[in-house]
This record gives structure tokens, sequence and C-alpha cells, in this order.
């Protein structure tokens, strides 16, 4: 397996309940390591940006209503195959079928007000590092926990 950069995002849900810290803490856990962390209001040009594929979708509206309501944490994250593990980590996306153990299924209760994005390719996390983080925005920096996780 190699080394993966992916972005992930914590939804206006997660910051207005409070749980970053519980979510970065599973994160973390997991042995992701955290390259590029943002904490800002999206714009709804960036949303719509963002979420450009799911604009012919009946939802898309809420959508970006929902992501621009409130804060939201963006960040890249570092590790193994890190784009399959963030998106298990996650757990499914319908709230009804995401388990428990996962991110959606102990702290999500809405499909709609979904609580957490991660990439779902190599080309979507490119393009979504992009939209929210430029180079200089990024740390490959090193703790000396490779190979413990």
């Amino acid at each position: 397996m190699s080394i993966e950069r992916t972005f992930a995002m914590l939804k206006p849900g997660i910051v207005q309940r409070r749980l970053v810290g519980e979510v970065l803490s599973r994160i973390e856990k997991k042995g992701f390591r955290i390259v590029a962390l943002k904490f800002l209001m999206i714009p709804t040009e960036l949303a719509e940006s963002h979420y450009g594929e799911h604009r012919a979708k009946a939802f898309y509206p809420d959508l970006i209503r929902y992501i621009t309501s409130g804060p939201v944490v963006a960040m890249v994250l570092q590790g193994e195959a890190a784009i399959p593990a963030l998106r298990r980590l996650c757990g499914a996306t319908k709230v009804e079928d995401a388990l428990p153990g996962t991110i959606r299924g102990d702290l999500a209760m809405h499909t709609d007000m979904n609580i957490i994005h991660a990439s779902d390719s190599e080309a979507s996390a490119g393009r979504e590092i992009g939209l929210f983080f430029g180079p200089g925005e990024i740390y490959d920096w090193k703790d000396g926990n490779d190979a413990w996780i």
C-alpha cells in the first residue's frame, strides 16, 4: 500500500454540536497525519465548485444552503491508503446504512445533514485539496510514529 493524501471536511452540524474534537480524535487515533487544517465559512461560489457534480440533483440547493450555513473544518490527511481508510472510518453516507463504530454511525442522525465529507478517489482528493488549500498551507511533518501505526 502507498501513502496517500485525502481531503476531509467536518460540516456545520459537527461544529455546531461541538463534536470537532471527538471526530479529530478518531481520525488521529486511526493513524492519519493531519498535514493541513482550516476553520472557515465556505463562500457560496466555493461550495458550488466543490459540489459541482451534484448540480443537477434535487438535493443540490439544500446541500449548498447547509454547507454554507455555518463554519466547517477542512483538512488534508495523509496515511497509508488514506482515501479508502478514511471512507471506512466515516461509514456509509446514508445514515441508516452507517454502522455503529463509524463516525456517521455514531454521530449522524440525518443523511441530508451529513456531518463529514471524505474524498472518494485520488482525482477527487486532488481537486478538493486544491480548492481549499494552497501549496504553502500543507505541511508534511514527521512525528516518529510511522513504525507504530
